[in-house]
């Protein structure tokens, strides 16, 4: 999905149809609508949608670098604007795997040393947010980045919803992101907060 793309980032720091999962394997939980899915894909036939990962990247790469990290993914990878910046701007290789509902043929969630969802879980059906969440704990074994916005976006849904579906402060989110994350760094940014996390600790 990610999503994002109007607010800039001041960094303070380091449907009718049903459910599915991206390609309905077995035993995953839902995290998109079908209805949804293609609301998301028509969004994403706008170039300006889903650019605040090319904000993220100095920070992804810091994070990368600090811990010698070798594999990245991307979730809510969007057109995957996220590894071009890194490739392109700072030239950063590294085993990349993104995953977004929106373009099914990057293949399932994957873990990896990094992985990142950045403005991603703002624009999450309510009713399975809990999934992605859960789903982003599964793949996260050492550290996540996972940003999010807090207001509403610019950006319509075609059935004229906000392409915010949630629009909740900060004291809404982090309760969820503890009961599956330790909270290694949190951050102000104009619109919202970032965080970065690891496994929870028994």
């Amino acid at each position: 999905m990610s999503g994002h793309d109007e607010d800039g980032m001041n960094q303070s720091g380091i449907g009718a149809s049903g459910a599915s999962g991206a390609s309905g394997a077995v035993g995953r939980k839902p995290v998109i609508s079908e209805d949804y899915r293609r609301l998301q894909q028509a969004l994403h036939r706008n170039p300006a949608y889903g650019m605040m990962s090319i904000e993220f990247a100095p920070i992804v790469r810091q994070i990368i670098d600090k811990g010698k990290l070798q594999s990245l993914s991307d979730y809510g990878a969007g057109k995957q604007n996220l590894i071009k910046t890194l490739r392109e701007k700072h030239g950063l290789e590294i085993d990349y795997r993104p995953y977004d509902p929106a373009f099914p043929e990057y293949g399932e969630p994957r873990p990896a040393d990094l992985v990142c969802c950045i403005d991603v879980l703002e624009h999450i059906e309510p009713e399975l947010l809990n999934n992605v969440l859960d789903e982003l704990q599964s793949i996260t074994p050492r550290y996540g980045l996972y940003s999010v916005h807090t207001g509403p976006a610019v950006k319509i849904l075609a059935d004229g919803r906000n392409a915010h579906l949630t629009q909740q402060p900060s004291s809404w989110w982090l309760p969820r992101l503890c009961q599956r994350f330790e909270i290694d760094a949190l951050n102000k940014t104009s619109g919202g907060f970032y965080v970065l996390v690891s496994p929870r600790k028994s």
